[in-house]
């Protein structure tokens, strides 16, 4: 039931979001698509690639946010079994679901 209903509001705030985007110029869509997005609790795939450096990581049961002032994402991390604060510049990262 508690998954349903996430599903449900995470829909409602993308159709809701396109629709407003829709109306908006380019310029006025990649500022509102800097201001302080946070991914809601899951699991995700963080990857920072910059020429041919790529870095991946895994966020589990976590979130990622981002300093949009600063033109960074940030999150909690694990690597090597221990616990990372991670930040990436926006311009080079991508974020995918991990189902």
């Amino acid at each position: 039931m508690k998954t349903n209903s996430k599903c449900r509001i995470s829909t409602l705030v993308l159709l809701v979001g396109i629709g407003l985007a829709s109306a908006c110029t380019e310029e006025t869509q990649n500022k509102i698509s800097r201001i302080g997005v946070t991914w809601l609790e899951g699991d995700y795939r963080v990857t920072f690639a910059e020429g041919q450096h790529l870095k991946q990581w895994e966020v589990r049961d976590s979130k990622v946010t981002s300093e949009a002032s600063k033109g960074y994402y940030y999150f909690w991390a694990v690597e090597n079994g221990k616990k990372i604060y991670v930040q990436t510049p926006i311009e080079r990262t991508y974020i995918e679901e991990i189902p």
